[in-house]
Order: structure tokens, then C-alpha cells, then sequence
């Protein structure tokens, strides 16, 4: 069983209603052999929602309180983030998957690059906020990209 993003096996969680469609994942979704996760949707954000950045850091700042995630409409939404990182945390104790593969680029689920806080479309090194939370816990995530060169 691998723990992965929701919006990679179809499902429309994305900010703007849409889905990251990876072909590979969703074949072990439809074998049973993936568990997906929302974090976002999780921590109580709507579907579609304005999109979000970390400013001031990354998902490690955030978790020590040196960076927030905040959207378009200038809405600090940090503790939606927050809370959806603790919540798939709890989900990977409980179903102990062997692998992690979150969306690249996402304020929740980078694990190489997210953007850069600005709006600008441009991408920094960091991760988001969950894949801070599970890297703290000791859980290597990994992104669709590096999954598809397994």
C-alpha cells in the first residue's frame, strides 16, 4: 500500500476543481493498492479554493511558526495547513504504507520544489507543509515524478 496524493489518481481536490492525473498511480488505486490523501481538503479548505503559497520559507518554516501559507485573496490559511498535515500524518500511523508519493510544487505536498510565495509562477527549493511534517516523523516522500522513474 502507498499513501499518495488524491488529485494524482483523478479525484478533482486541486485549488481550481481540477486533478494531476497520473496513470500509474491510478492503476494501483484501482488494484486497492493505494490509499489516497487530501491535505488540504483535509485541513477544511473548499474545492475550488484561491490558490496558496508559502511566504518566508517553506513547509519547515512553517511548522516552526517562521513562514505562513497564504492565498490569493491575501487569506492566511496556515492553520488549514496545518491541520491537514497532522491529519495525514495520523493516516500514515494508522495504515503504516511502504511508500509516500505526494504532488510536486503544492504549499502542502512538494517534497523537491514549491513556488516562491510571490504569485509569479516561480519555484524554489523546499517542501510543503505535509511533507515537512512526515519528513520531521522520519517518512521519506517522494513526488509523481520520482515515482514514475521507479
Amino acid at each position: 500500500m502507498i499513501l499518495v496524493s488524491a488529485c494524482l489518481i483523478g479525484e478533482n481536490v486541486r485549488y481550481d476543481g481540477n486533478n494531476s492525473l497520473n496513470e500509474k498511480i491510478r492503476r494501483l488505486m484501482d488494484a486497492g493498492e493505494a490509499l489516497p490523501v487530501c491535505p488540504e481538503v483535509f485541513g477544511g479548505l473548499p474545492t475550488p479554493r484561491h490558490p496558496a503559497e508559502i511566504q518566508g520559507g517553506d513547509g519547515h518554516d512553517v511548522l516552526e511558526g517562521r513562514a505562513r501559507v497564504v492565498d490569493t485573496a491575501g487569506t492566511d490559511v496556515t492553520a488549514h495547513f496545518l491541520k491537514g498535515a497532522h491529519d495525514t500524518l495520523e493516516i500514515f500511523r494508522q495504515y503504516e504504507p511502504t511508500m509516500v508519493v505526494l504532488k510536486e510544487n503544492s504549499p502542502s505536498c512538494g517534497s523537491a520544489a514549491i513556488y516562491d510565495g510571490t504569485f509569479s509562477g516561480n519555484k524554489i527549493p523546499g517542501t510543503g507543509v505535509t511533507t515537512a511534517l512526515l519528513e520531521k516523523h522520519g517518512i521519506k516522500v517522494i513526488s509523481e515524478k520520482e515515482f514514475e522513474a521507479l
